[in-house]
Order: structure tokens, then C-alpha cells, then sequence
């Protein structure tokens, strides 16, 4: 019997997770996890009590924004920025934490898991943002593409 190594067990659950996103171009998600126990979890969606983009459309999408360029034309907050809003709301210190996240995080992310003192980032999927990869290099966090069949049932 063959039985998921943790990376694998937590990357899946990032997938599930992932389900719950309302992003009409992306569904992302993420999940915190220290010492093999899951803190938070995180998806792309716009922040509570708020229309998501699946009721009032994509803002992107009317603005024809290419993936990976204005953050900040979206209703959604992305899936990592959803886990630190998270552990902040229930007072969880994610400091040497790893991050399992379905995309690469982009720019903004990646300046907040670094001020954060996130230890690892694991991802599966890339994303077109080539300032985070410059940022994230210049730190000692394990910065990883774990390549799988995830979130397949």
C-alpha cells in the first residue's frame, strides 16, 4: 500500500481548497501548515459580505488585463493573502510556516510571505511573474514547484 508523502497530502488539500474560489479565470488555493498541522486556508475570492466575481462579472475580463499585471483591478484578495487575513483575524502566528499554494505566487504574495517569515512555498502550477522569482531568490526561503497530479479524483 502506497500512502502520499506529507508535501503531497497538503498540496492536495490545497486543490480542495481551491474548489471554494469564485474567480471566473483562476481558482487558487492555499493552505499554511507548521509542524505537519494545517493553520489556515485560503482561496481567491472577494472579501467577505462583498459581491464575488461569478454574481457581478470579471473586472479583468471587461478590461481584457493579461494575467499577471494589475493586481490591484480585481475584486478578489488572492488565496495567500486570504491565510494572512486569516491567522491575523484568530490571532495564529504563521512565522516559519510553509505554504502549499495550487499557482506560484505573484509579486504581491510573495512580498507578504517574505515579511511574514514564511520558511517554504510549495506550489504546482506557474504563474507569469517574474519580479517574485527575482524577490524570492534573494531570500532563504525554500521556494519549490512540486510537480503531481493533484487535486485529480
Amino acid at each position: 500500500m502506497s500512502r502520499s508523502s506529507w508535501d503531497e497530502y497538503f498540496m492536495n488539500i490545497a486543490h480542495t481548497v481551491a474548489e471554494r474560489s469564485t474567480c471566473l479565470r483562476r481558482k487558487v488555493g492555499a493552505i499554511a501548515v507548521k509542524d505537519n498541522r494545517i493553520l489556515a486556508t485560503g482561496y481567491n475570492g472577494a472579501p467577505t459580505n462583498t459581491a464575488h466575481c461569478f454574481d457581478v462579472g470579471c473586472l479583468r475580463e471587461q478590461l481584457q488585463v493579461p494575467s499577471g499585471t494589475k493586481h490591484e483591478l480585481c475584486r478578489a484578495l488572492h488565496a495567500e493573502q486570504n491565510i494572512l487575513v486569516q491567522c491575523a483575524v484568530h490571532g495564529i502566528s504563521i512565522k516559519g510556516a510553509t505554504i502549499y499554494c495550487t499557482t506560484q505566487p505573484c509579486i504581491i504574495c510573495t512580498k507578504m510571505l517574505i515579511n511574514a517569515q514564511i520558511e517554504a512555498v510549495y506550489f504546482s502550477e506557474s504563474y507569469p511573474d517574474e519580479f517574485a522569482l527575482q524577490m524570492i531568490a534573494e531570500t532563504d526561503i525554500i521556494y519549490k514547484f512540486m510537480e503531481g497530479d493533484f487535486g485529480k479524483k
